[in-house]
């Protein structure tokens, strides 16, 4: 594959740059963290990329002449000794170059290092004062414990580049993906040459994609005290994925579901994941956001197919399935392209309903999913037209944008236009 994600310029001309804050790179799993940071230091130069989760991959790599500290003996951990230890020896790299250019240290899973952010906060601090030619690149994959560590420790010190998953232009240049299968088998890059066998496609996703996250990400990163509860919500939340789903209903059909609370806190976690988000409702007043049921939504429709008995087949087939597979697909696509600016909800008022809104704090969209499925009350739009008349509204499907141009842009372009 010799498809190159836009953030690989981004990355390089800012590494080319005198260095002046870390660079963060931050997304779920498997949407390209690592791969491009290793094309980006290939592109540069020598400097590698260490993995915090694995020292001894980080010591036997021949562009370090020298050893590199690890854990004490026994200890398979990665802690700050090392990390002061790589540092040092990366320090000792730019301070060696003659030529004015930059010495790039690259650290993969940086949060599986206790205490990594002050450590990281005294070393950069220090660099800065000896106005050194090296930059520092961190990544993650769990978000909860990146953002803990940049906003105690590393405020002001950092640039992020946020990675999301893949979208259906970069998908189609990459893997010659089509429209349906982009809907049915999602975007994750690391399964795409799979799809052909439906088995091992589905196999894969739930055993190394999912199943890693879940245990990995979140239940080895975090407190979650109902390990069993996270995973159910997870497969409910994308077995209704596009629907509004009321939290006391959620409490019926989930065993030992303690609260609502509880369900709110592992519905954000699940978000952060890059799995599924709960849209809320939009209205003017912030007590009735929180108190609405959320609109459940996954960030990547691989996780409905590979969970669904539907093949690809079977699920073009079936009309209502196959239509909310395509309004998961659409509010997906705005949600990971959405800037920080812009916030999606959805809106009802009884039986009327619209799938998406777009705000942010200025402008309104209305966005209507036609995707060939049971009509809905078709009164929607016009009362969500009624009752914010200043707003603009869109559809995307029949009658309206074509899905295809729909998903070339962002949502913020959408909102802007």
């Amino acid at each position: 594959m010799n498809y190159v994600r836009p953030h690989f310029e981004i990355l390089q001309d800012r590494l080319r740059q005198a260095p002046q804050f870390l660079t963060v790179v931050a997304g779920p799993r498997q949407v390209g963290k690592t791969t491009l940071v290793r094309s980006v230091l290939r592109a540069l130069g020598d400097s590698p990329l260490l993995a915090a989760d694995n020292p001894i991959m980080a010591q036997q790599d021949t562009r370090f002449h020298s050893q590199i500290s690890l854990p004490r003996q026994g200890s398979s951990k990665p802690n700050v000794d090392w990390l002061i230890g790589v540092w040092e020896q990366a320090r000792q790299r730019a301070r060696e170059r003659t030529d004015g250019t930059n010495y790039i240290l690259a650290i993969d899973e940086i949060q599986t290092i206790p205490k990594w952010s002050g450590t990281v906060k005294g070393l950069w601090d220090a660099d800065r004062a000896e106005d050194l030619n090296l930059h520092v690149v961190l990544l993650g994959s769990s978000p909860w414990l990146m953002q803990k560590g940049l906003t105690e420790s590393l405020a002001g010190r950092f640039m992020l580049l946020q990675m999301a998953h893949w979208a259906y232009p970069e998908m189609q240049a990459a893997f010659d993906f089509s429209l349906d299968e982009y809907i049915f088998f999602g975007a994750y890059p690391g399964a795409a040459n799979l799809i052909k066998n439906e088995s091992d496609w589905r196999s894969y996703v739930r055993s190394s994609l999912i199943a890693t996250a879940i245990d990995t990400d979140i239940l080895q990163l975090t407190r979650v005290d109902k390990p069993a509860l996270l995973k159910n919500l997870f497969e409910l939340g994308c077995a209704y994925s596009g629907q509004i789903y009321a939290y006391t209903k959620l409490l019926q059909q989930l065993h030992d579901a303690g609260n609502t609370t509880t369900l709110t806190h592992y519905l954000t976690l699940l978000g952060q994941a890059g799995f599924i988000t709960g849209l809320s409702k939009y209205t003017p007043s912030t007590t009735r956001q929180r108190a609405s049921p959320p609109k459940l939504n996954v960030l990547n429709t691989a996780l409905v197919s590979a969970q669904a008995s539907y093949y690809f087949a079977e699920a073009k087939a079936d009309r209502a399935y196959w239509g909310r597979l395509v309004e998961s697909t659409v509010g997906a696509h705005l949600i990971n392209t959405a800037s920080e600016l812009c916030t999606i909800w959805y809106w009802n008022d009884g039986a009327n309903e619209v799938d998406f809104v777009l705000t942010d704090g200025r402008r309104v969209l209305g966005i209507e999913v036609k995707s060939g499925r049971k009509i809905k009350n078709a009164k929607g739009m016009q009362m969500f037209i009624q009752t914010f008349p200043k707003a603009k509204v869109l559809i995307v499907g029949a009658e309206g944008i074509g899905l295809p141009e729909f998903l070339s842009r962002s949502a913020n372009d959408w909102l802007a236009q």
